[in-house]
């Protein structure tokens, strides 16, 4: 773990068995950057699959929240069990494992997602993947970004996808850890630090959601607001309505409720964030999966997110190639 881009000694072998591998191959050393985007992070699996097909494999991987998931199951050689995983999932199940938490810091404690976690990843360590991982997660308090790139591969995905308010912060060592995506949503600098010298970000929350701009005040609108309760005519609202995300059957004049609001918050935050990172260090390619009508917690549509990462990968891959040298039978 560290906070700074240094390699240990471990990553600095396998940096130099890739860049053999890479002479040998005459092709830059492939680095694939995975962003954060919650259920939107299933089209990481058919970008995988699709550069796979073309005979594009990264030599290094790093992943934010739900990119750290996937990017971390493939370094250990789990993407079929990932991708099965995803694709069982039903409202229903994915409303089983949002188990609450009484302790104050969080909504969700995440027990049995970590479980789930553990079950296909147990005794796992990230010194030992076959190529350097790491995930991206930022330290409660100080706001650091940390480069998770020692010791249990499980543990490290936690703490990247923790996100703050619904997840429980993970404890490493001696530092609290939630989500990466407040301090860096797509890690192409960390790519790069890992020795990439071809970076392809995947960027699964550019869509219309978040764009910028200013839009002017309507009195009469907000009279009609004032008259209402702060849940509409739902004054009596559950637990479940008053605090859980309500991403399934929201409707766009729905009020917020705890959850979505302060979920919807850190979207526009991460959005802004990623704009800013991206400008500041550009990839070498990108893959734009623009899923505006999939919600962030929409995790039982697995089948359609990773055939929008197929299609997206599909679009970029003429960019891609005009940079890498491939063997003329795998170019689209």
């Amino acid at each position: 773990m560290t906070d700074e881009p240094q390699a240990p000694p471990t990553t600095l072998v396998r940096k130099a068995d890739t860049e053999a591998k890479q002479q040998r191959r005459g092709q830059p050393t492939i680095g694939l950057a995975l962003g954060a985007g919650a259920a939107r992070g299933w089209s990481h699996i058919g970008v995988l699959r699709e550069l796979a097909a073309h005979d594009i494999k990264p030599d290094v991987i790093a992943g934010t929240s739900i990119g750290a998931v996937v990017a971390g199951c493939y370094a250990a050689g789990k993407l079929d069990q990932i991708e099965a995983f995803a694709r069982t999932l039903t409202k229903r199940r994915v409303f089983t494992l949002m188990d609450l938490s009484f302790s104050g810091a969080s909504l969700i404690t995440g027990e049995r997602l970590r479980s789930a976690l553990e079950k296909e990843l147990e005794g796992v360590e990230i010194e030992d993947l076959p190529i350097p991982f790491a995930a991206v997660a930022t330290q409660v308090g100080t706001g650091h970004e940390v480069w998770l790139q020692h010791g249990s591969l499980s543990l490290a995905i936690r703490a990247s996808y923790a996100l703050p308010g619904v997840f429980e912060p993970v404890r490493i060592g001696d530092r609290w850890l939630f989500d990466g995506a407040l301090v860096n949503p797509v890690p192409v600098t960390v790519c790069r630090a890992l020795g990439a010298e071809y970076v392809i970000a995947v960027n699964v929350t550019a869509d219309t959601m978040y764009r910028a701009r200013v839009i002017r005040d309507d009195p009469a609108a907000l009279h009609r607001v004032a008259e209402a309760g702060p849940f509409g005519e739902k004054a009596d609202a559950s637990f479940v309505d008053r605090f859980l995300p309500r991403y399934f059957d929201r409707q766009p004049g729905d009020a917020p409720n705890v959850a979505t609001a302060m979920i919807d918050a850190f979207n526009i935050i991460q959005d802004r964030i990623l704009r800013s990172r991206l400008a500041g260090d550009p990839p070498d390619a990108t893959i734009t999966a623009r899923l505006e009508e999939v919600g962030m917690f929409d995790f039982h549509r697995a089948e359609q997110l990773i055939h929008v990462g197929r299609e997206a990968t599909k679009r970029a891959l003429p960019n891609i190639f005009a940079h890498i040298p491939l063997p003329a039978s795998s170019s689209p």
